[in-house]
């Protein structure tokens, strides 16, 4: 048995340094254990004092490496999410679209058929104020022409005329001019006529000239117009610039006197 022993104790290393640390441990806990069980016994009759104690391995210990923590794996990239559907119309709220549509039509329709409405007005109302003006206009040439007729018919009544009450000739007596009066009294106007504009044909303007018995002419009035507007306001421009006929041979000047002119004279 001596044998087998020292055979294991053979085979099991040894630390000398290792036992006598370890003895030299178990001394002083043993040490330390028997003042702690002498001050428990005087404890039980005095006031007891805090004690502290050490306690060390008997053998001393290596600790365990601590656990690695492995890697976290890669997380894959989150995916993003799936288009939302648009949301599809239900048929009411297609029904109010319309109706919304609609009412915006009716709306624009009343604003532009109110529009209209009051663009006829105005223009109704400018019409309506050219006209007046135009009338005024025309009564005032009328109430013009009525002085001019009875400042003649004063003139020629001081003037000793012969003509019957209601006759419209200024002259003292009722005779015609001469064959050859309206010649002259054409070429006394027609060097007066401004006119530069090109036209077709060779058109014919009647023109009335009334004229006081010293030949001052008093009124003109187109009898018949030649169709060219422009032609027919430029001789009766030329006839108020001569103002004043000749006499005829026997020295009178007729009250009244219709005169033709053409462009091409």
């Amino acid at each position: 048995m001596h044998a087998s022993a020292l055979t294991r104790d053979a085979l099991i290393p040894r630390n000398p340094d290792g036992i006598s640390r370890g003895l030299g441990l178990a001394l002083l806990v043993h040490a330390l254990l028997v003042v702690a069980i002498a001050f428990g016994v005087s404890w039980r009759s005095s006031n007891p004092a805090g004690v502290e104690a050490e306690l060390w391995a008997a053998v001393p210990q290596i600790a365990a490496p601590r656990p690695v923590e492995p890697e976290p794996a890669p997380q894959p990239k989150p995916t993003p999410p799936p288009p939302k559907p648009e949301p599809v119309q239900k048929p009411q709220q297609d029904a109010q679209i319309a109706i919304e549509k609609a009412k915006k039509e009716e709306e624009k329709k009343r604003q532009e058929e109110e529009a209209r409405r009051e663009e006829q007005q105005r223009q109704k109302e400018e019409a309506e104020r050219k006209k007046k003006e135009a009338e005024a206009k025309r009564k005032d040439q009328e109430r013009l022409e009525a002085l001019r007729e009875a400042q003649m018919k004063r003139i020629l009544s001081q003037a000793g005329a012969t003509g019957e009450p209601s006759s419209t000739g200024t002259a003292q007596r009722t005779a015609g001019p001469s064959a050859s009066y309206a010649g002259r009294i054409k070429a006394r106007i027609l060097p007066n006529i401004v006119f530069s504009d090109t036209i077709d044909g060779n058109p014919l303007a009647t023109v009335e000239v009334r004229a006081a018995p010293d030949g001052t002419i008093i009124g003109r009035k187109l009898l018949k117009s030649s169709g060219v507007p422009a032609w027919d306001e430029a001789v009766l421009r030329a006839i108020d610039k001569t103002e004043v006929l000749p006499r005829d041979t026997d020295g009178r000047v007729p009250s009244t006197i219709e005169i033709s002119f053409r462009p091409r004279e």
